[in-house]
């Protein structure tokens, strides 16, 4: 196989090339290899519907949770697989009998989804939301502690904290955040939407009480496969969004049966961790977090600008502040977004802090010329909006 990061590895892709491709951290992009596994899964479904679904589906759905669960080190008989975290913290969310009055903990860079799914949730039972400030720009891993931790009060039920933030692409100092939310007695929701493929994990040594992530991501899944892990103690009062056969019957056997669909994005998630490990795994991880580093900190010298984030608080995504004099909305943002889609150049333009960022990714088919290509495209929004 190729080295990641070369022309070569290109072709592993169905990418098209000719657009500027430097937004990996939102959807992802599948292999061709997968994709043909995945392929693979529906004929066979198509082949024998009846006998695929009672007889071949079941365990097949066991034997990807195992391999998702040995990939981040936690048992499979803990997993639930769901389409994607969004749809695990929903179900976590609606299962925890909240009370009027219990606090919801989230924090200003959570993910707007996940804050949406909160505020439902409390319309519905009472409970109420505290959001605490994080310290940005360049914060510390102390900083972004205490930041979280302040939040605490007596009526705290549940917080919710990001592995990896997507709005501001910190890699939170997470041991130490579950560690003080744990001494609190508060339980813990980590959201890894970002979290598997681009930063290492063993849960069996985090002590969260919830962990959720997906698989399309940085472990380049399919589209429609995410992870639902869940201490044991948990498991008994956690429930799916969608009651089906498996109600009352236990953890794994509700999750599992949700009605008819298709699993095959679930079912090649063996498959997606494969290919991640040949490109390298936790080295390819490494040279991920070393080319969006090295790509903020020279876009940041052409611009005269500077990266958001300290180097130890990041993983393969960077944020990288726009040369650009604006009144730092989410408007603006979303309006200079669209100038480089019209440009070819698919990448996320934050609005945060008071200034508007790029955020960059760095994934195996990512070029060193890429950072060079989107620092011109940047010279010709300048002009524009000169």
């Amino acid at each position: 196989m190729a080295s990641p990061h070369t022309p070569d590895i290109r072709s592993l892709w169905g990418l098209d090339y000719s657009r500027l491709i430097i937004n990996h951290g939102s959807y992802g992009a599948t292999p061709l290899e997968v994709l043909a596994k995945q392929d693979d899964w529906r004929r066979r479904m198509e082949a024998a519907p009846t006998l695929f679904m009672a007889t071949e589906l079941p365990a097949a759905i066991r034997r990807a949770a195992a391999a998702v669960g040995a990939a981040i080190g936690a048992r499979g008989e803990d997993l639930a697989l769901v389409d994607n975290s969004t749809a695990a913290i929903n179900a976590i969310l609606n299962s925890i009998p909240f009370a009027p009055g219990d606090e919801i903990l989230v924090n200003e860079h959570t993910y707007a989804a996940v804050v949406k799914a909160a505020r439902h949730v409390c319309a519905r039972t009472g409970a109420v939301i505290v959001t605490t400030a994080l310290p940005f720009p360049n914060p510390t891993a102390d900083t972004l502690v205490a930041a979280h931790l302040s939040g605490v009060t007596p009526r705290t039920r549940l917080a919710i904290v990001d592995h990896i933030t997507s709005p501001s692409a910190l890699v939170l100092p997470l041991a130490e955040i579950v560690a003080g939310y744990r001494a609190a007695g508060v339980p813990v929701l980590v959201d890894g939407a970002h979290g598997p493929g681009q930063v290492p994990l063993d849960l069996g040594a985090l002590g969260a009480d919830y962990y959720v992530g997906n698989g399309h991501k940085w472990w380049m899944g399919a589209k429609g496969a995410g992870f639902l892990w869940a201490a044991p103690q948990h498991q008994q009062m956690l429930h799916p969004n969608i009651i089906s056969h498996g109600y009352g019957s236990g953890f794994v056997a509700e999750f599992d049966w949700t009605g008819t669909r298709d699993w095959s994005a679930a079912l090649v998630l063996p498959d997606a961790i494969a290919f991640h490990d040949r490109l390298g795994g936790t080295a390819l991880m490494a040279t991920n977090r070393a080319e969006a580093r090295a790509a903020a900190e020279k876009l940041a010298a052409r611009f005269g600008t500077r990266p958001a984030n300290p180097p130890e608080l990041e993983a393969a995504m960077s944020l990288v502040e726009l040369p650009i004099r604006t009144d730092g909305s989410e408007q603006r943002a979303l309006a200079l977004r669209q100038m480089f889609y019209d440009l070819g150049c698919d990448l996320p333009v934050i609005a945060l802090g008071g200034t508007v960022w790029l955020r960059l990714s760095a994934q195996a088919y990512n070029l060193p010329s890429d950072y060079d290509r989107l620092g011109d495209l940047v010279d010709m929004v300048c002009q524009r909006t000169a």
